[in-house]
């Protein structure tokens, strides 16, 4: 099967690893160009899928927005008969969408129709999820809603950070990526259409949504701060001066009546701090 695969961030190399490790034929690499970073923001750096896709010489296509005629042109000279977008970055227009024969996959971080949108991980850890999952869908121009190809269940451990289940749920992804296009490729494949009246959003992680409301019982708090754990980090202030928060657990409450957001105590495993 030829595979035009499309990917940006470090939760996307599992699933190239794995097409090409499969021996899926991956005919062309699509990837966010080169960041600049830095102080000066004088040095380009490229996305971790590319670094794959250089590493095993496949051919590799970085466009500032996936559009335009010229664009559409390069990508049916690949030739591709299936898409797979896992963490892109950007929307695929229609057009570019229905260009392989076999249509255009994603790789979505959450069990759809809940969390659809741009950070699942982060909400489900922070919402108090018992368990998530990997979804394989056909594409549509809504918003993670198209139907379902396939679905991969993983328990959320009581002290997971987001650092950790991603980690968890990109080699889960993988799997089920391969499994998926498998079927695909024999017809074998049961789709079915996604319950739009159930389904729920995860919005991307902005500056406010990670400042810690201590008002909060501690559970929730301790939740939010995995949640953000290693990135954005959850954070609140001290003196004055921004401080960040990882790694956070849950713990009996003090009996005496304190502040929410007041140190208790500092030991060598980190701060104990009243919430509401």
């Amino acid at each position: 099967m030829r595979v035009l695969f499309w990917g940006t961030s470090t939760f996307a190399v599992p699933s190239l690893n794995a097409l090409v490790g499969e021996g899926f034929e991956v005919v062309g690499v699509v990837t966010q160009p080169d960041r600049a970073q830095g102080r000066s923001r004088s040095s380009l750096v490229p996305s971790p899928i590319k670094e794959v896709a250089v590493a095993e010489s496949l051919p590799l296509l970085q466009p500032d927005k996936p559009r335009g005629d010229l664009f559409l042109a390069e990508l049916g000279a690949l030739e591709p008969e299936v898409s797979v977008v896992v963490s892109y970055g950007h929307i695929l227009p229609q057009r570019i969408i229905e260009l392989p024969p076999l249509g255009t996959v994603n790789v979505h971080a959450s069990l759809l129709p809940k969390l659809r949108g741009a950070a699942p991980i982060q909400a489900a850890i922070r919402d108090g999820f018992l368990e998530t999952g990997i979804t394989i869908m056909r594409m549509v121009p809504e918003l993670d809603a198209g139907p379902i190809l396939l679905q991969a269940r993983t328990p959320i451990a009581a002290d997971e950070t987001f650092g950790e289940l991603e980690l968890r749920l990109s080699e889960l992804g993988a799997l089920a990526l391969v499994e998926a296009l498998t079927l695909l490729a024999v017809g074998q494949t049961s789709e079915r259409p996604q319950d739009h009246g159930a389904a729920t959003y995860a919005a991307k992680i902005d500056r406010a949504m990670a400042r810690v409301p201590w008002q909060r019982d501690c559970g929730s708090i301790a939740r939010l701060i995995r949640a953000y754990d290693p990135k954005p980090g959850a954070y609140t202030t001290l003196r004055g001066a921004e401080v960040k928060l990882f790694g956070a657990t849950e713990c009996e409450g003090d009996p005496e009546p304190r502040r929410p957001g007041d140190v208790l105590a500092v030991t060598d495993d980190g701060l104990l701090v009243a919430c509401g």
